[in-house]
């Protein structure tokens, strides 16, 4: 959706006259329902003058295009400038220029990210010359016009307040891939800039590109499947067995026809393989050429499924990348905008109040916005009050938007070397539920083990890690967690200390907390529920804090509100410990299913420890 569209002339004059600000707020309320904010008048305000001076020395023809406030479809995105026309060849070209008030900024050792002021305080954001770049792509990818009748796109950052340093952080090396595909013009760089305009649209004739553009439709183009399509085969990560493959082609069968809409919904316990049949699903459908998007609402499962994806293959990683989104960008969006929307993780979608989110129920924005919706769900994993995803819900929102409604269900144990016993066990031992496998599992299909001490857990699992199996150690949210701005970037701060043992470790580092559980930094940092859930190892370690204890005399298992130090977590429930408990177990739940082949565990409360302990010796092994 074009928000503001006019010829070079028309947008010269409307600058000229004081109005441009004007004309696209009213744009923006007739065509979006709503109003900007301040700080979005203002910057038209502003950035256009600098535009408009841009534009005018440029010295283009009359019969340019210019857009602004362009909305990709099918997301949240909307890109601040295009100018359309041909250049001396007679191309039909388009310039994206991603426009910046800052005056300064910082480099991180994030790739594409950067540090900018942001209503007074400095916050992570991506790199001005990503952003263009990005919107590029997506258009390349994705607006069957732009592929198809070989529109040729360019982009560039124009940061018109910024003096350039020197050195330049937005110009360190780490950016220099980034860069060169969408050139920086700083303050006093407005006359490279106007060759870079004139040099690819300065003979005109834009104003039908505006249509074009506006009116693509969004599928994805040959290219973007011929690349997915590389990176699944041969990826042992993604290559489906048995019971897996047959759940996929089911979803295939009934995800595949948009013909009505329709909600699918896949239940799953741990290690039922739910990943990766939402992750050949995805590629599936793409092969299809259907407008589809991989939705996670842990940014962690995101970006680790990403990168395995397209780890140590040819392509950009940023093409994948944008084809995953959150759960909290489709509130506002047209009915049935997508083919399919793809769901995993679903039990952590939001309601109204969560952090960040604008709209009322996740779950109805994700319906609504798609003519086929999956969603792959276990309904014991949701670990916060504003988790509301459940099969009920999803249930509930399908009938009211009238979707037809399939249930089918993961039974077979992936994870776990088939112990399907042991987590049926564990669901028995931390009483979220009754279970048949009460008195034990077959020990020989995974390795479980209560240790006495932190320290010995820590080492078995170097000890795996040097056998060259992927092991990590994962904790409760029983301690404090030192802020980024404190000194603790990269778990420089041991924060999950156990006086008794003297054992001290920090927390999965904020800078690499959303690939955590793929870095090599990861073996010497604890992982939380939020780096792990979906996610899956050969051997876990997990410590279990003081917000987890037992109660002999009643024998029950408790949540202790004050030892649980997730804030979000217990939101609202210092008066409800049966719901406490409940998500407190849950989220141990998860973390002792993490493994594949074994695990490792210690409690701190020793009542807890025992309880476990007396478990482990009335069970019969087969």
């Amino acid at each position: 959706m074009i928000i503001y569209s006019s010829s070079a002339r028309e947008f010269r004059h409307s600058v000229d006259e004081n109005r441009i600000a004007l004309e696209i707020e009213n744009a923006f309320v007739r065509k979006l329902g709503k109003r900007p904010s301040p700080s979005e008048k203002q910057a038209w305000n502003h950035s256009m003058r600098f535009m408009e001076t841009v534009i005018r020395n440029a010295r283009i023809p009359d019969d340019c295009g210019i857009l602004i406030e362009y909305n990709l479809p099918t997301t949240s995105k909307r890109i601040d400038f295009i100018v359309t026309g041909q250049d001396e060849q007679e191309n039909d070209n388009f310039i994206i220029v991603e426009l910046k008030q800052w005056e300064s900024a910082e480099a991180t050792d994030k790739k594409d990210v950067v540090l900018a002021v942001y209503g007074g305080r400095q916050v992570e954001t991506t790199h001005p010359s990503y952003q263009a770049w990005s919107y590029l792509q997506f258009l390349r990818d994705m607006n069957e016009a732009v592929y198809t009748q070989d529109l040729k796109g360019y982009s560039c950052a124009y940061l018109h307040n910024y003096r350039e340093r020197s050195p330049e952080p937005l110009k360190e090396q780490r950016y220099a891939d980034v860069v060169r595909e969408a050139p920086l013009f700083f303050a006093h760089d407005v006359a490279r800039l106007q060759d870079y305009i004139r040099r690819h649209v300065g003979k005109g004739k834009g104003m039908s590109l505006l249509y074009e553009i506006e009116n693509g439709k969004i599928r994805p183009s040959k290219k973007l499947v011929d690349h997915v399509s590389s990176l699944f085969e041969g990826n042992q990560a993604f290559i489906l067995l048995d019971e897996q493959k047959l759940a996929y082609e089911t979803i295939m069968s009934l995800a595949g026809r948009t013909d009505r809409k329709r909600t699918i919904i896949v239940k799953g316990g741990p290690g039922t393989g739910k990943s990766v049949v939402s992750m050949n699903v995805f590629a599936g459908l793409i092969r299809k050429r259907l407008n589809v998007k991989f939705v996670a609402p842990n940014q962690a499962f995101r970006e680790v499924m990403a990168e395995t994806l397209s780890r140590n293959r040819s392509g950009n990683k940023m093409r994948i990348r944008m084809l995953f989104a959150g759960s909290g960008q489709f509130y506002h969006l047209p009915d049935n905008l997508y083919d399919v929307l793809i769901v995993d993780e679903a039990h952590r979608l939001k309601g109204k109040g969560a952090y960040q989110y604008q709209g009322e129920n996740q779950i109805e924005d994700i319906v609504k916005a798609s003519r086929v919706n999956v969603f792959f769900i276990d309904d014991y994993q949701r670990i916060r009050p504003d988790d509301i995803g459940t099969v009920a819900e999803i249930r509930r929102i399908a009938e009211k938007c009238r979707s037809e409604v399939y249930e089918l269900h993961l039974a077979a144990q992936f994870r776990c070397s088939g112990a399907e016993g042991f987590l049926n066990w564990i669901d028995d031992v931390l009483q979220i539920r009754p279970t048949a496998n009460f008195s034990g599992w077959d020990r020989d299909a995974f390795e479980f083990e209560l240790m006495d001490s932190p320290h010995r857990v820590f080492e078995k699992l170097k000890e795996k890690q040097r056998q060259g199996f992927k092991a990590r150690l994962l904790a409760g949210y029983a301690w404090e967690w030192t802020p980024e701005k404190e000194g603790n970037r990269n778990g420089e701060v041991p924060d999950v200390v156990i006086e008794e043992h003297d054992f001290r470790m920090p927390w999965n580092g904020h800078a690499i907390r959303s690939i955590w559980a793929i870095h090599e930094d990861g073996v010497n940092q604890i992982g939380c529920v939020h780096t792990t859930q979906g996610l899956e190892f050969d051997y876990v370690g997990v410590i279990i804090g003081y917000d987890l204890k037992f109660d002999p005399e009643r024998m029950a298992i408790y949540a202790d509100y004050e030892e649980y130090k997730d804030k979000s977590g217990k939101r609202g429930l210092k008066y409800n410990p049966s719901k406490l408990a409940e998500l407190v177990k849950n989220v141990y739940r998860i973390l002792i299913s993490r493994g594949m082949k074994g695990c490792y565990l210690y409690c701190r409360d020793k009542n807890l420890q025992e309880y476990i302990r007396q478990r482990l010796q009335a069970c019969s092994f087969d």
